[in-house]
């Protein structure tokens, strides 16, 4: 494990993250105080930022990953359930429930 002050990071950013990607950690200090801890991606995330950050959202308990397997897109409708008319008549009776002309 190493340390490094903010300003050698900032100077030095490259190099110390190839060291954090070859599994290493680093303690990030300003003025002798660790405020920041570098370390490598866990091992069941992926490797795609898209992939880490949906990981994140699950674990957070914010989405729930689909449960249905299977491939391609999910079946289309046989048709319209509603036709434009029957649409506007329901809109139109939603909003006669409001004071709004």
């Amino acid at each position: 494990m190493r340390s490094v002050g903010l300003k050698v990071l900032k100077n030095r950013l490259s190099e110390y993250v190839r060291l954090v990607a070859r599994g290493e950690t680093v303690l990030v200090t300003d003025r002798n105080r660790v405020v920041a801890e570098l370390v490598p991606p866990q091992v069941r995330r992926g490797s795609d930022v898209a992939d880490a950050n949906w990981a994140e959202l699950v674990r957070k308990g914010l989405v729930r990953p689909a449960t249905i397997t299977g491939k391609g897109p999910p079946p289309r409708m046989s048709g319209p359930t509603m036709t434009l008319e029957e649409i506007l008549k329901d809109l139109e009776e939603a909003r006669a429930d409001r004071d709004i002309p």
